[in-house]
């Protein structure tokens, strides 16, 4: 059996420990200093929004709707074997249109998509109005539609992606650090191997090694001698409750316009989420409280009965974007055979966590010593 190390545990590393785990080749550990889905996957909304995407080829289509078909098997797949209820929303996502927008754009967006097999609805304020009651028409010209797209609980998909890993026999140790790579140097024309990871005074022997510790994976690439730049990216996102919004039956979707998410999380609560906040020049982030009034007017603007919501819940947390490359890094770390990146996946860590885990096993495969 051939050994696989990986390091973090958010949602793309424990993705990766559950997809991988249904082969019986490998023998696998997933470590984490901290508890699982703590770092950047509890600063997510969760909102899988990939048909609705405008991107229609190249590799980030290609992530997503991998990572979409699988979502639709993974989470009953999951529940069956874990007995976790994952909480998710199926009503789809709608898109409001505003004036400017280009309505051509959409409609063709729409034939598209139903020449790759998924539906795209391009909406009128009447059909809008009849669909989603509590949106406001007054700027809104229309709205998209994708019944395809999801919207899920990232810490409990986490915790379910753990238990099921370790039903599948992965060894999971948590609020373990890495303390040291033990390398083999290499040949005049060959790339250095990383044969045990030093954790917690114990030496865990590997044949591959998986870095996807998001902002943690810089420390530890660069304890490798190698540099990966990944900046943190903070996010604001407020929980508020409305127990008199309105709704078509049982018809309740994500809405959003101009990069504001309302998201229902059930029992008449909503995320309203999420800000975008770079760090200053000296790689500081703080949590902008203006940015977070301007969120929330504009989820009002959108939905006015959100103005008498109260706030249950503010929240914050950053996420890791790459620089210099586009997100995610999903690569081999340069001078190494065996060590392999899946990180910096920015905004989109929640959407393409199971298109990463395919794209690490390829990268395994393709090491040329491991016949699957």
């Amino acid at each position: 059996m051939k050994k696989v190390v990986i390091i973090g545990s958010g949602i793309v590393g424990s993705t990766i420990a559950f997809e991988l785990s249904q082969n019986p080749k490998l023998d696998i550990t997933l470590i984490d200093q901290n508890n699982p889905g703590s770092g950047a996957t509890g600063a997510a909304l969760g909102l899988l929004m990939g048909i609705i995407s405008q991107k229609t080829k190249g590799r980030a289509w290609q992530l997503k709707e991998a990572s979409l078909k699988r979502y639709h098997t993974l989470i009953e797949e999951l529940e069956s074997l874990t007995k976790i209820k994952i909480p998710h929303n199926k009503d789809g996502i709608v898109k409001l249109l505003f004036e400017g927008d280009n309505v051509d754009k959409w409609h063709k967006l729409a034939e598209t998509r139903a020449n790759q097999g998924y539906t795209l609805e391009v909406w009128d304020k009447t059909q809008l109005k009849k669909r989603c009651p509590e949106v406001n028409l007054s700027k809104v010209i229309g709205a998209v539609y994708s019944p395809s797209d999801l919207q899920i609980s990232p810490p409990i998909l986490t915790q379910a992606l753990v238990k099921g890993a370790s039903l599948r026999g992965v060894n999971c140790q948590f609020g373990v650090k890495v303390d040291n790579f033990n390398v083999l140097p290499s040949g005049e024309d060959d790339d250095k191997f990383c044969t045990s990871v030093e954790v917690g005074g114990a030496s865990i022997l590997a044949d591959f090694v998986i870095i996807s510790a998001g902002l943690g994976s810089m420390a530890l690439t660069e304890s490798l001698g190698n540099e990966l730049k990944i900046i943190p990216v903070l996010g604001q996102a407020l929980l508020v409750k409305s127990d008199s919004w309105q709704k078509e039956k049982d018809f309740n979707p994500v809405i959003t316009g101009n990069d504001i998410h309302i998201a229902p999380m059930g029992n008449n609560e909503f995320w309203l989420g999420a800000t975008v906040e770079f760090p200053n020049v000296q790689e500081f982030s703080m949590a902008d409280e203006q940015l977070l009034d301007d969120l929330h007017r504009s989820a009002i603007a959108f939905c006015p009965i959100l103005k008498t919501a109260p706030i249950m819940l503010s929240w914050s947390g950053k996420r890791p974007r790459p620089e210099g490359q586009p997100a995610p890094v999903i690569q081999k770390l340069q001078g190494y055979s065996n060590i392999i990146l899946a990180t910096g996946h920015y905004r989109n860590g929640i959407l393409l966590a199971p298109a990463t885990a395919m794209q690490v096993e390829q990268l395994i495969i393709d090491d040329g010593e491991f016949p699957i």
